[in-house]
């Protein structure tokens, strides 16, 4: 364990923020952390019933190109896991789900960061119309689970969180990993016994 002595905040963004610690080390010495915190995210492994699996094509600036990926994004103030989980699905694909699933967690990035993406899976999908947030442009794509495998042996999936996805469906198709699907209403903040 790390104890803090003395925390600064180094940048205040709209959601990401940098700080700069000092800690006691477990051997009594000290030493400087510096870190972003995160509000936590969500990311969607949307099912169709035919087999295949909905991901998105996103250009992402940091990394300058596209990538492929599940369906993500990060928790609005106050907002539950499962709520942020179908406003995704349904402004990012226009997809909403009867059926969801919480498989997990995931830490993208331990090193440098306290981000915290929730895993969920969707299915029962019917479609309907995206409703993308201001300057934000991807293509949606239907792809087999062979695909997207293919794609990551290929190198051109790289994602992290979409290399978990895949991870988690691998085990639930190979009846490894067991989901517990409940209706969409049972989520839903308003359901007696739902969890957000």
């Amino acid at each position: 364990m790390e104890t803090p002595l003395r925390q600064e905040t180094l940048w205040q963004g709209s959601f990401l923020s940098l700080h700069r610690d000092e800690v006691r080390l477990p051997d009594g010495g000290t030493a400087r952390r510096v870190y972003l915190t995160h509000p936590g995210a969500v990311m969607v492994v949307p099912l169709l019933d035919d087999g295949r699996l909905v991901v998105e094509r996103q250009y992402r600036y940091a990394v300058r190109r596209a990538f492929m990926e599940f369906p993500a994004g990060k928790l609005d103030a106050g907002e539950g896991g499962w709520a942020c989980a179908a406003r995704e699905l349904r402004e990012e694909t226009g997809y909403q789900a009867d059926e969801w699933a919480r498989a997990g967690v995931l830490h993208p990035c331990i090193g440098y960061a306290n981000e915290v993406i929730e895993i969920w899976f969707a299915r029962g999908l019917r479609h309907g119309a995206r409703t993308l947030d201001e300057g934000e442009f991807l293509d949606v794509l239907a792809l087999t689970p062979q695909e997207l495998l293919d794609a990551v042996a290929r190198g051109d999936l790289t994602d992290g969180k979409t290399l978990v996805g895949l991870l988690w469906w691998q085990n639930v198709a190979s009846g490894r990993f067991v989901l517990d699907w409940r209706p969409a209403a049972h989520w839903a903040p308003s359901a007696s016994g739902g969890a957000s």
